[in-house]
């Protein structure tokens, strides 16, 4: 059993954090809001600290999941930061999803003992301990930070140096823009043609147009119910990366940018944290119209 910090606890890091605790680790949370992570350890075997660097003090692995890069850069650097407070070989791994930019800016600040390891499957896949997780740095920190992350994750694997777990995250991203945008299409025009949704889906899903986003998503998605999920913001966060790191590499991205600005369409329609399959209620506005 390790000794862990984490820091950040959104709806993503607050199960991640009560699986390592669950499994036996010692386990001390830092969260931007104090209420809760005391609200954490009240429900979880563990401690809270003040400052990101009071948590990481004279633990074995540093865990974090926050928002973007400037949050990210908050909770590592300065004399309160993490970094201030990792001691001997302290391993950092980061699961929020952020630029490969920042992910290699901080890495060199602890050479050889930095992780990204950016996460996906969402708040279920949190809850259940059930994450796809993707990952880059130095073999030998992957290889030490892999046990402990296996606590909440179906699969957890190395893709290459620093960076490689952010690049992977973004294609991942790329992935499931179109995947949505599909699917809301197809589910717009089985409503508008006068199917049975769930029929429809029942027989297609069993086909080549299967995915998890159909299985998971297309029930709410047929009863307008966007109150659960991955939000809209965080979404286009992500794309706004993905888009910048094409235009950097020289990669095209016409489908994931067209489907950003649909997300905008729905931020403008008021459902910035609606969950990213509201993609159907642009459609159904554009049919009123």
């Amino acid at each position: 059993m390790a000794k862990v910090a984490f820091l950040g606890l959104g709806v993503m890091g607050y199960p991640m954090a009560g699986h390592l605790a669950a499994a036996g680790h010692e386990v001390c949370v830092y969260n931007r809001t104090e209420a809760k992570a005391e609200k954490w350890t009240e429900e979880h075997s563990g401690t809270h600290a003040s400052t990101p660097g009071a948590a990481a003090a004279g633990c074995d692995f540093v865990m974090a999941c926050v928002g973007n890069d400037d949050d990210l850069r908050s909770v590592c650097l300065g004399e309160d930061g993490a970094f201030a407070g990792m001691t001997g070989n302290a391993i950092f791994v980061d699961h929020t999803t952020v630029s490969a930019m920042v992910t290699r800016e901080l890495a060199a600040e602890i050479p050889g003992r930095y992780v990204d390891a950016p996460i996906s499957g969402g708040q279920a896949g949190a809850e259940n301990g059930q994450l796809s997780i993707m990952c880059g740095g130095d073999e030998a920190a992957f290889a030490k930070a892999e046990p402990v992350m296996e606590v909440y994750s179906k699969i957890c694997r190395r893709l290459g140096d620093v960076g490689a777990g952010q690049m992977t995250k973004m294609c991942n991203q790329i992935a499931i823009a179109g995947l949505v945008q599909g699917l809301s299409e197809a589910l717009h025009f089985a409503q508008t043609a006068g199917l049975d949704g769930r029929a429809v889906v029942e027989v297609i899903s069993q086909g080549a147009a299967g995915s998890w986003q159909m299985s998971n998503r297309y029930e709410t998605m047929l009863d307008d119910k966007f109150d659960h999920g991955f939000a809209i913001d965080w979404m286009r966060k992500d794309l706004g990366i993905c888009l910048a790191t094409g235009d950097e590499i020289g990669a095209a991205l016409p489908v994931t940018a067209l489907v950003d600005q649909f997300y905008k369409d729905v931020q403008n329609m008021g459902g910035g944290r609606w969950d990213t399959s509201a993609l159907i209620k642009r459609l159904a506005a554009l049919s009123k119209d």
